[in-house]
């Protein structure tokens, strides 16, 4: 792979990742006998716009746990959705569930500043990676302590997913080059998710009734961002989302 421009220099980092602690287990904690809330921290958003630029990592991730969040997505990606490392940071600092760090992930030094930075797991896009790239990825997340969850759309992306041994797969349903949300692909690929992993459900979540349908489709977890982003009361919106039953999948 490929080096990558780092705030921090890569023997920084790795010095820092060899004196870190354990972190809380991602997989782990979305299992659990209802529907998993992921809820995310998102600013902004390609398909949205701004959402709120003012939302302080700290305050916004203690809400979301308060409200039952089982694990945090943590946006770092700056330009299109207004995130940063210090993000992840703070919210490590802030509260004790598993953190993911969403980024677009092509280089092994990202790994390595998701695990200084404080985070449980990483996103890595199928789509985004071809079939060695993933792997190679995959396998170095899981040597740092880092679970990965591979995002997939179709059946060849979910076979190169299970390939991975410690991944989380998550079944996005917005299409990242026209930013549509087609539920149909969840509804199609969450039940092909061996039961022996967690699926999580991504995109296209706005209320209870849309973790119901993503539970009756077999979801373990469902990953939330834009909706809470905006929500007036998020401990309450939260607590509504994380009261659905998990059906489970097989």
């Amino acid at each position: 792979m490929r080096a990558r421009e780092s705030a921090l220099g890569r023997a920084e980092l790795e010095a820092i990742v060899r004196e870190a602690g354990p972190v809380p287990d991602f997989a782990a904690a979305l299992r659990r006998p209802q529907v998993a809330v992921i809820a995310e921290l998102k600013r902004s958003s390609p398909s949205k716009g701004t959402l709120d630029a003012s939302l302080d990592a700290a305050d916004r991730t203690r809400r979301y746990v308060a409200g039952g969040a089982a694990a945090l997505s943590i946006l770092t990606e700056p330009s299109r959705f207004g995130g940063s490392l210090a993000d992840l940071r703070d919210a490590r600092a802030a509260v004790p569930v598993p953190l993911l760090r969403k980024d677009f992930i092509t280089h092994e030094v990202q790994l390595l500043e998701a695990r200084a930075y404080g985070a449980s797991a990483v996103l890595l896009i199928a789509r985004a990676l071809d079939p060695s790239e993933l792997a190679e990825l995959g396998a170095a997340a899981t040597a740092l302590g880092l679970t990965p969850l591979v995002e997939i759309r179709d059946e060849a992306e979910l076979t190169r997913a299970v390939g991975i041994p410690q991944a989380v797969i998550g079944v996005n349903n917005r299409d990242l080059e026209t930013l549509v949300i087609e539920p149909e692909v969840g509804a199609r690929m969450i039940p092909l998710v061996p039961a022996d992993r967690v699926a999580v459900y991504e995109s296209g979540i706005t209320d209870a009734a849309g973790v119901a349908r993503a539970a009756a489709l077999g979801a373990d977890a469902v990953l939330v961002g834009s909706s809470l982003s905006v929500a007036a009361d998020v401990e309450g919106t939260l607590r509504a989302l994380a009261a659905v039953t998990r059906t489970g999948r097989g």
